[in-house]
């Protein structure tokens, strides 16, 4: 039987990506995580000796406790820190049992850019449409939930990024960028290693609606259209992000669970 504070694999699978994920905090020591430098997708490392900081960095958030194995370091931690007030549960199995879960992806740690003041901070053109939508949503959903984003004129992104050590994305000659008929949003799937089937699908949608080829998914051209009728509601680049994020975890459950699921009128006779 489950121990009331356990959580599975597969569960936490379907909560990553969701606005409903909690906070995953990477407990494992150091020469398990030198051989395995893997990270659940939005986790985080923090040692597992500072539980105060701990407690302070999940600032009231439900959180779930990750070790190699699921045993004495996570359930250790997670009674601790449910004895302090902090809602937390472990994961069963740890990376093992992830590792061993059938479609649960695993971001390479060395993908990640360096933080800056505590998380990954990002620079790409402002007057975002799709791509610039779609991949901040994308690192605040799975990878960097903590992920700053700055929108700056198309000519400053690249001072902007040395000034400041932000990464830029979106814009020519960058690493993170368009590769051939790929736009950004491919290329963060891939680096982050995150290919999973509802996310692939997802992608095809805002390629086609990115590179202007509607040919690709029947979506694509609303995808468009919803794209540029949210800019136009928005003077604020932050504001517009802050109301895509929503937009696109619609997307995503529809990617995810109803991309099958069609609708017609009248309803069939009960």
């Amino acid at each position: 039987m489950p121990a009331p504070n356990e959580i599975t694999p597969q569960q936490l699978l379907r909560l990553i990506g969701t606005p409903d994920c909690p906070a995953i905090a990477d407990i494992r020591i150091e020469p398990d995580f030198g051989d395995d430098p893997h990270l659940i997708p939005g986790s985080f490392r923090h040692p597992h000796t500072d539980i105060p900081g701990l407690i302070k960095r999940l600032d009231g958030r439900p959180c779930v406790i990750v070790c190699q194995k699921g045993i004495k370091l996570s359930q250790g931690l997670t009674a601790w820190l449910r004895s302090e007030g902090v809602t937390a549960e472990y994961l069963s199995g740890g990376m093992y049992g992830w590792r061993d879960t059938k479609g649960a992806p695993r971001t390479p740690a060395a993908a990640l850019p360096a933080p800056v003041d505590g998380a990954t901070l990002w620079v790409t053109r402002h007057r975002p449409k799709i791509d610039r939508i779609a991949c901040p949503w994308l690192i605040r959903r799975f990878v960097d939930p903590g992920a700053r984003f700055l929108f700056v004129s198309p000519a400053e992104v690249a001072g902007v990024a040395d000034r400041f050590g932000a990464t830029p994305f979106d814009v020519e000659d960058v690493f993170w960028s368009h590769r051939g008929a790929c736009c950004t949003f491919d290329t963060m799937l891939d680096e982050f290693a995150l290919g999973t089937e509802a996310l692939r699908r997802l992608a095809d949608v805002i390629r086609g609606a990115d590179t202007n080829r509607h040919d690709l998914t029947p979506q694509s051209a609303g995808l468009l259209a919803l794209s540029v009728g949210l800019s136009r509601q928005y003077r604020d680049d932050q504001a517009q992000l802050r109301a895509g994020l929503t937009f696109y975890d619609a997307l995503y459950r529809w990617a995810r669970d109803g991309a099958g699921e069609g609708h017609d009128w009248p309803t069939a006779a009960a």
